[in-house]
């Protein structure tokens, strides 16, 4: 059995336009509504709505934060009115042929007929711009109908257009009718080129194939047309919307099958179509567009790559923009043709603003990706023509060894990917960042400079950030060594923790802080006090320029608990304490952190205790009178006793000696 695919299957530019349109807005992550689905394929409208693109009736049922998505079948001017006064975003998917429609059919009061199915949304939005008397019409009969009911159609100009899907036989037939008969009427040939090419491969398909295959959706005017053109010629005919509908019985005693596509099929869905029908066939005639990648499906090494080795000099132009809007821009590029440049394919860099960073009457430098002469649409690139430029400044940098900047654009597995000078430039983990261990993730978005260290097969470049990190480290190493002086403050990052201290980059050199410069309080490990990537204040305590090593502070004198203590207290001073520890001769009360006191057992009561504990435990909040204090030694004498009532005091038997507690038991 011999296939034949359809050449112009699949979607129009239209279509493509209308539906790349909602999948770049939700890929934005931005809510996004359709007035009506945005084309009539079920199967495409479904995978919209798994990406959060959901469908609305009116513009009234969009939230607020939402962009509603005109359809490409466009609607009403009052329509459109409304959506712009009531929502927040709105984004126009209108087919370009159909808005020609709009202008044509609203350009006066002049009366209307057009050639189309009045029920079906494409009619309704050119109706809603019409400014005075319209109607509609199917055939030649309905025509003739119309005009017969009215006769000041005989003295009077009018216009005549079509929908874009109408079919092309019939609408001849009315221009043949209407030029014999009514030489005052304007007719305007306003069927889409994609949908008139689509009928005539039908047509002539149909009347060599014993059976045909439509594909596409069952409320898809203009596939509906190709199943009723097919119909004509070929006794078999098929109209399926998924290779699931196919069946062995469709394909029996059949030699010859062709297979045609309305513009809103998805690619997707005809190859499947294509694979499902010939799993046990060779014999294949397949459409180009369907078996080979189009940009669009390529990754970006592969477009680059497509783009570098397809450029010609017919492929360069230059464009003037003639109109923009958030994701588009239209030009002139001077073919008779219009250019098309989407945003993806202005920069590489999503964060890009077209309406701010593109105006009317700019002149751009493009390839051309792909043209379709049939439709009169070109759709062109910018990012890749930068990308080809720049590619000679990529290589050069690799041959002289200079440094690049770049945005980091993507992280991913293994490493980060920058763009520079419209070129991707794969960034490996391990020369990512200065250190090994160093987390790459929040480099997105940041601006770098880098190394190219390998040029691959295919314009593959690979860079390095680690090796201009590490230059800049060495050079800013110099620098310090040959200025840093005891007493100079820095402010540095700790980079790794041990038992004995915190290293810390002063800036491009590491210098070691001692546990017990970290805290005027005792502490077990460094990590009580800080952690690796925190961003610390330091000075500068010792240096040895023989070995290379800088000895750094951390503790401020300000904070020296003793400071604190002198300048906040006194003997005499009645004040709270907090009991901490008890030993044989006393028990330890925090005065602030860093500094207890000694109670002494004989001024813990107006009477004698045999042990501190009978009237103290530890976490008991207690007032009691300072009554000694030895800078010296750093050690504060405390007494409860002396804050009791005189009355209440029991003489104790005058001691011959103080116990004094041991200078190891006092916290410093």
């Amino acid at each position: 059995m011999k296939i034949t695919l359809a050449k112009t299957a699949g979607f129009c530019f239209g279509v493509d336009r209308a539906v790349n349109m909602v999948l770049s807005l939700a890929e934005q992550e931005k809510k996004v509504c359709t007035l009506g689905p945005i084309i009539h394929n079920k199967q495409m409208v479904e995978i919209l709505e798994s990406k959060g693109v959901r469908e609305v009736a009116s513009p009234s049922q969009s939230n607020g934060g939402e962009t509603l998505v005109i359809r490409s079948h466009g609607v009403p001017k009052s329509v459109m009115e409304e959506a712009k006064k009531n929502c927040a975003n709105v984004v126009d998917a209108t087919c370009p042929f159909v808005a020609k429609i709009h202008s044509i059919v609203g350009a006066d009061k002049t009366p209307i007929l057009i050639a189309g199915d009045e029920k079906h949304e494409e009619v309704i939005g050119i109706r809603g711009h019409c400014l005075g008397y319209s109607a509609v019409f199917k055939n030649v009969e309905e025509l003739k109908e119309i005009l017969e009911n009215n006769p000041n159609f005989n003295e009077k100009t009018f216009k005549v257009v079509s929908q874009t899907t109408f079919n092309e036989k019939i609408f001849k037939e009315c221009k043949i009718f209407l030029k014999n008969n009514y030489t005052n009427a304007f007719v305007f040939d306003t069927i889409c080129n994609a949908t008139a090419k689509r009928q005539q491969e039908a047509e002539e398909l149909s009347k060599v194939c014993d059976t045909m295959v439509v594909v596409g959706g069952r409320h898809s005017s203009n596939t509906t047309k190709l199943f009723d053109v097919c119909k004509v010629n070929c006794n078999r005919v098929f109209f399926v919307e998924t290779a699931a509908e196919l069946t062995a019985d469709m394909f029996k005693n059949s030699c010859h099958v062709g297979v045609v596509a309305g513009a809103s099929t998805p690619a997707g869905i005809i190859k499947e179509v294509i694979k499902t029908m010939s799993e046990n066939n060779q014999n294949i005639e397949q459409l180009d567009e369907v078996a080979q990648k189009s940009f669009e499906e390529m990754t970006d090494e592969e477009a680059f790559e497509a783009s570098l080795n397809e450029l010609n000099g017919n492929q360069k132009v230059k464009g003037v923009v003639l109109a923009v809007s958030e994701n588009e821009v239209q030009l002139d590029i001077g073919r008779g043709l219009a250019g098309y440049l989407t945003k993806d394919e202005y920069s590489a860099d999503d964060s890009v603003d077209l309406v701010k960073d593109v105006k009317v009457g700019d002149v751009l430098d493009l390839i051309i990706m792909r043209t379709n002469d049939q439709e009169g649409i070109v759709m062109l690139s910018k990012r890749r023509f930068d990308a080809i430029a720049g590619w000679d400044k990529i290589v050069t940098a690799k041959e002289e060894n200079t440094i690049l900047e770049g945005t980091v654009k993507d992280v991913i597995k293994g490493g980060v990917v920058v763009y520079c000078e419209g070129v991707r430039v794969f960034i490996p983990a391990s020369h990512a960042t200065l250190y090994k261990n160093d987390s790459f993730e929040d480099l997105k978005g940041q601006t770098v400079r880098f190394r190219i260290i390998e040029i691959g097969r295919g314009r593959k470049a690979v860079g390095s950030i680690r090796s201009v990190l590490r230059e800049e480290k060495k050079a800013a190493s110099a620098a310090l060594w040959e200025n840093i002086a005891v007493g100079d403050k820095f402010t540095g990052t700790v980079k790794s923790l041990t038992a004995y201290g915190a290293f810390v980059d002063i800036g491009g050199v590491d210098g070691m802080v001692h546990v017990s410069e970290l805290s005027w309080q005792r502490i077990k490990n460094p990590s009580e006090v800080v952690l690796v990537g925190d961003t610390v204040e330091v000075y500068v305590k010792a240096i040895d320029t023989e070995k290379k090593k800088i000895s750094l502070g951390y503790k401020k004198a300000e904070e020296n608990p003793w400071v604190i203590f002198q300048n906040n207290y006194a003997v005499d001073d009645v004040i709270k304490v907090t009991i901490v520890s008890m030993t044989t001769y006393g028990a330890f009360a925090r005065i602030i952190p860093g500094i207890d006191g000694l109670i002494h057992i004989s001024q813990i009561a107006n009477k004698h205790i045999a042990k501190p504990q009978d009237e103290l435990t530890v976490g008991q909040e207690v007032e009691a009178k300072i009554t000694a204090v030895d800078l010296e030694k750093k050690r504060v004498s405390l007494s409860i006793r002396a804050l009791l009532p005189e009355e209440e005091t029991v003489e104790e038997p005058a001691q011959e000696t103080t116990e004094e507690a041991p200078a190891e038991e006092t916290a410093e």
